[in-house]
């Protein structure tokens, strides 16, 4: 193998390395997104459920939500 061909072994690798480092980064980025999505949405349906058990016991439907 050539000097040449050792510098270019080389600078592919750390081109290789660089590449994988953003795509480490980028993927780390949307995991935490889609974690606090998840989490956002789960919160949102958890209002949403205590909203709607409200409205049954205001219209006095709480005897038929509450299962036997």
């Amino acid at each position: 193998m050539s000097k040449t061909d050792s510098k270019a072994a080389v600078d592919m690798t750390q081109a290789m390395e660089n590449t994988l480092q953003r795509l480490q980064g980028r993927f780390q980025t949307m995991s935490e997104e889609l974690e606090s999505k998840n989490i956002n949405m789960g919160t949102r349906i958890d209002d949403l459920e205590k909203n709607v058990l409200e409205l049954m016991s205001q219209a006095g439907m709480e005897e038929q939500a509450s299962p036997k």
